[in-house]
């Protein structure tokens, strides 16, 4: 089986990492349901969905043990098996490289950089028109995430920042980034349509899609740092550091530490998201200058994935 994988085309390994997700997600789903009701006191996943249920102690802790689940077995579980298959799954993952200082300095740069773009492209995004189900969606997405970012102390802050920030990096990125992008750059040919691709399907698998274009422009940054370093170590930093500022920014508002609520939508200037949009390209050109000193070249990376 492994090497059926290995020596499979393109096309057809991006046929068997997504039969993997959907396998892996096909039996999360059947766990969770017969799972769900045990050790949340009787209420079934459905059931939780309602804010006065998700209240509910041993509802929310059922619901993080179903966050946790779901990005292991989604993402992780399917992403390693996948790399497991390759002959050395740690360098295809681009796991080897170690953690370069200053590019990882430069790579949490990127991401901060970014910020003004992905905040201008989430009110670009508003302007589409979308059925009021993709509203909904999004709400009660938005009700179980400000239900799971409960954090009365210093405890539930570390807690928050393993299961909803450091664990989605780790997972999402060995998924995404280590095997998706690069199997999709095997078959385009072409590294940054690989991750605009990429990017897109990081997206629409979330299934928010009144904030699809402000993923699409997060999963963008982190897939071009993670094409110009060939360090998935970078990526994962990257996604870590959004995800976690996140987190800690909605525990200093709930007590009382900050007066701004993270959640509140502000309205981004188009110039400030221009500004944004260059600072960024001009960080990740020189991450791949600095990558480069460090030995690792993303145009030969380039020929040799169209060999």
């Amino acid at each position: 089986m492994m090497d059926f994988i290995r020596k499979a085309s393109p096309f057809g390994q991006l046929a068997i990492l997504l039969g993997l997700m959907s396998v892996c997600f096909m039996g999360y789903g059947l766990i969770m349901t017969g799972v769900f009701p045990a050790i949340s006191g009787g209420y079934t996943m459905m059931q939780s969905q309602d804010p006065a249920v998700m209240a509910i102690p041993s509802v929310a802790a059922a619901l993080r043990i179903s966050q946790f689940l779901y990005t292991f077995t989604v993402f992780l579980l399917p992403g390693a098996l996948f790399a497991l298959a390759m002959e050395r799954p740690a360098h295809y993952l681009g796991l080897n490289k170690g953690l370069p200082f200053l590019q990882l300095i430069l790579s949490l740069l990127v991401l901060l950089c970014s910020l003004q773009l992905v905040g201008a492209s989430a009110d670009w995004n508003k302007m589409v028109g979308l059925p009021q189900s993709f509203h909904d969606m999004e709400k009660m997405a938005e009700k179980q995430t400000k239900a799971l970012l409960q954090m009365p102390n210093s405890w539930a802050l570390i807690r928050n920042l393993f299961l909803m920030a450091l664990m989605p990096a780790i997972a999402e990125e060995v998924f995404f980034r280590g095997c998706l992008q690069r199997v999709i750059h095997k078959q385009v040919r072409n590294g940054w349509v690989a991750v605009i691709i990429t990017a897109l399907i990081f997206s629409a698998i979330h299934l928010q899609f009144v904030t699809f274009l402000p993923r699409v422009v997060l999963g963008f940054v982190i897939g071009a740092v993670f094409l110009v370093t060939g360090n998935l170590w970078m990526a994962i930093a990257a996604h870590f550091l959004n995800n976690g500022m996140q987190v800690v920014l909605f525990y200093l508002y709930q007590n009382k530490l900050i007066s701004k609520d993270p959640a509140a939508e502000e309205a981004v200037p188009f110039y400030l998201a221009i500004f944004s949009a260059v600072i960024t390209g001009l960080l990740i050109w020189r991450l791949a200058q600095r990558a480069r000193q460090n030995g690792y070249n993303w145009r030969t990376a380039e020929v040799e994935a169209k060999n």
